[in-house]
């Protein structure tokens, strides 16, 4: 079976750059002829290592070109640069004759359904719906920008309708899906299962993630200065990179935890941080599918996390593997961060329980769904075409 993945390039130290490849990974060591097209990743290597089995093929687009600009000449930008896109890619796909093209729900989406390839043509989304595409954000500048956000919306809705099935992370994010097209929940796979797990004795908290408005950091702040002032020999190390870096630093050095909340870089040796780590936190204001809690799990750390949009709940049980707190609420945040820092016997049986319930998403679980969700959808196709050249 030919699969091919739509990606833009595979050059993000994050959680979907890091699942496909894996995911691709996996099916071509397992007899699939996987193919990934990106369109800028211009000569750099992937990320993440990539099976010798794996072809990646980029369309050499720079899209960095429409930035920069005021919107007119943006717009002029984006639409020629899309032009060569469509060219390009439609030529890669009629050539490969793919069984399954898969989108993430990117540029190409504007066109896909559109290429008779012969190909059943899934969805993929690694965000939930309201921050797709980050429309969100022009919505927030108002006016034209809003207006066009908005648009665009519509246009992702009809051009999803018309996908063969919408594959979604979390049941929160397919409800909001529901009417458009086919949706199938089908959660990530942790990418690592370590044998070693933490022994949740050392005074060290850990949280992961880009340095960025999303993961609310702020809210990560204010909660550990709470926590530091009941328990001060503990540490909160956070491991990222990110555009408001410095005002991050300026917070914890004001609220006078400098000493005990670290801004580490990021790491090659994560698995290393986590297992020396005994305690898990996340402050995210959303999530499309937070990836953190399960590498977290399975190297056995009982994890604290808002109960944020969208994810968490598909992951915590609250009270046996970590604690759910109210969204955006500090003090609660602080209050559970404590509770694990104050009994060691609950960490070490939530560590327990996190390694069991991870177990659930590993890969040959989840990529089981995939295999299924592909021989399911090529048939209901199969079938649909049959009927249709009978009548």
């Amino acid at each position: 079976m030919k699969i091919t993945y739509i990606y833009t390039a595979l050059v993000t130290r994050g959680g979907a750059d890091r699942v496909i490849t894996n995911k691709a990974n996996w099916l071509a060591e397992h007899g699939y002829d996987v193919m990934i097209v990106t369109d800028t990743q211009l000569g750099r290597e992937p990320i993440y290592p990539l099976s010798p089995k794996v072809v990646l093929h980029d369309l050499a687009i720079d899209f960095s070109l429409e930035y920069g600009h005021s919107l007119p000449v943006r717009a002029w930008w984006y639409f020629k640069l899309m032009r060569q896109y469509r060219k390009k890619l439609t030529e890669v796909l009629m050539k490969r004759q793919s069984d399954v093209v898969i989108t993430t729900l990117g540029r190409d989406l504007d066109f896909l359904t559109k290429i008779k390839d012969g190909s059943v043509k899934i969805g993929e989304s690694h965000i939930a719906r309201q921050f797709s595409r980050n429309f969100h954000l022009m919505e927030q500048k108002g006016g034209l920008h809003k207006m066009i956000a908005q648009r665009w919306r519509k246009k992702q809705e009809k051009d999803v309708s018309k996908l063969d099935a919408l594959v979604l992370l979390t049941r929160e994010d397919a409800n909001s899906w529901k009417g458009v097209t086919n949706t199938f929940v089908i959660p990530n796979p942790t990418p690592f299962y370590p044998e070693e797990s933490s022994t949740c004795e050392s005074h060290k908290a850990i949280c992961v993630g880009r340095l960025n408005e999303q993961k609310g950091y702020v809210y990560l702040i204010d909660a550990w200065t709470i926590v530091s002032k009941r328990h001060p020999d503990w540490i909160l190390n956070a491991y990222g990179s990110g555009e408001i870096k410095e005002q991050l630093q300026m917070r914890i050095d004001e609220k006078g935890v400098s000493n005990s909340l670290i801004l580490n870089e990021p790491t090659s040796d994560i698995i290393g941080k986590y297992l020396e780590s005994s305690i898990y936190i996340m402050s995210s204001r959303f999530e499309g599918f937070p990836m953190v809690l399960l590498e977290a799990m399975s190297c056995g750390l009982p994890c604290v996390s808002f109960d944020c949009p969208n994810g968490a709940k598909d992951i915590i049980e609250d009270g046996r593997n970590g604690f759910l707190v109210g969204y955006l609420n500090v003090e609660q945040l602080a209050d559970n961060i404590c509770k694990l820092i104050e009994n060691e016997s609950l960490r070490k049986e939530m560590s327990n329980h996190a390694r069991e319930d991870v177990k659930h998403y590993l890969p040959t679980e989840i990529m089981k769904l995939w295999e299924r969700l592909f021989s399911d959808i090529i048939e209901f196709k199969r079938t649909e075409n049959e009927s249709r050249d009978a009548s």
